[in-house]
């Protein structure tokens, strides 16, 4: 292995055998230039030392050109540079140490700082601290004394004498001031308003005035009893409210199985006390239950009866709510053609009355 470093007589040129000595690896700007030269100098191919060093030719050329990114593992790197470094007769050692400078290890941990540097640093740490708490006890002490320097004594109050009330309690005749009463209800500004109605709205509606008491007295005698209304007192299954006529409410505990014309089980369940079924619109079923005493049906909303049978027909149920609420609509419907009729004569008796009044007063006037 040739020298990497050292002296170049003069006198020594002009022996036959002399050669000129390699160029050191370390006076090159980087590894690869310094390979690149070495290899120049020596007047080989990449081919030629390819062969010697059994590594291809790609990784010398990527040592050259500095792309270590395209060298394998770094295991076989370093042995790439070492090999190339002994063919062209450079300091194998001194090239692997720059590759590894070059080139360092992602996956070894950095260490701490050493050297005369860090040491430096602990050298003067201690008067470092010093001044940091010399500093901050510099700028808390100066604080501090402005504070004192702003602090007042205590002065006497600008009073000039004390009033009679402070030193005696209340002052006398003042008593049925101070006294305290009961709470006062609210100002009647500050009450809920009235709901404020339309006028004529009403009337325009229904045919019936609300301000004659002949019309509400024969509406109410017209209007049908209000029956007993659905009220949910668990949980609730089946249809929505909006696509359901029927609903089916357990009084007590007891099982409620409805099942389809195919046999096909639609719904089963144990329900507890207040639980309900809402029954959809358009389905072929039967309503078996365990007792039918224990459950209530409700047709529109309204309270229809118990069950009659352990299985009902759930077409029955459905068809007789259908039946209800047309009766219902055309009672409704008459009740309102009646009640209009009824309010209309009690105009036409008011008015009449009226007339009848106002000529009894005329002829008064006229016979007097």
């Amino acid at each position: 292995m040739a020298l990497d470093t050292g002296n170049n007589p003069e006198e020594f040129r002009d022996q036959s055998d002399w050669k000129d000595v390699v160029p050191s690896v370390t006076d090159a700007a980087t590894l690869g230039d310094g390979l690149r030269i070495a290899r120049t100098h020596s007047g080989r191919s990449l081919a030629e030392l390819s062969s010697i060093t059994r590594v291809p030719v790609r990784y010398l050329t990527a040592l050259e050109q500095n792309d270590f990114s395209v060298l394998p593992s770094r295991v076989f790197s370093i042995g790439y540079v070492r090999a190339y470094a002994a063919a062209l007769g450079l300091d194998e050692q001194l090239a692997v140490e720059r590759f590894k400078r070059e080139a360092p290890d992602p996956s070894v941990p950095l260490q701490p700082p050493v050297g005369v540097a860090f040491e430096e640093v602990k050298r003067y740490s201690p008067r470092l601290i010093a001044a940091g708490l010399a500093l901050v006890l510099a700028v808390v002490g100066w604080n501090v004394f402005q504070r004192v320097s702003l602090m007042r004594a205590p002065q006497p109050s600008d009073i000039a004498s004390v009033p009679e009330s402070w030193t005696l309690g209340a002052v006398p005749g003042q008593e049925q001031f101070m006294r305290l009463t009961a709470p006062r209800p609210a100002p009647a500004d500050q009450t809920v308003p009235a709901l404020y109605i339309t006028p004529g709205l009403e009337a325009e509606l229904t045919g019936i005035d609300p301000a004659s008491p002949e019309a509400a007295a024969a509406v109410a005698a017209a209007a049908p009893p209000v029956q007993k209304a659905f009220n949910p007192r668990g949980a609730t299954y089946g249809a929505s409210a909006n696509a359901s006529q029927v609903v089916i409410q357990a009084r007590k505990a007891a099982s409620l199985v409805i099942r389809m014309a195919d046999g096909r089980v639609l719904f089963a369940r144990q329900l507890a006390a207040g639980d309900a079924w809402r029954a959809p619109l358009g389905v072929a079923a039967t309503v078996d239950v365990s007792d039918p005493t224990a459950f209530d049906v409700y047709l529109n909303g309204e309270h229809g009866g118990v069950l009659q049978t352990a299985q009902t027909s759930l077409n029955q149920l459905n068809q007789r709510a259908q039946t209800l609420a047309r009766q219902a609509a055309a009672e409704i419907t008459a009740r309102t053609e009646a009640a209009r009729t009824a309010a209309v004569q009690a105009q036409v008796q008011a008015q009449t009355q009226a007339s009848t009044a106002v000529q009894d007063v005329v002829s008064e006037a006229a016979g007097g």
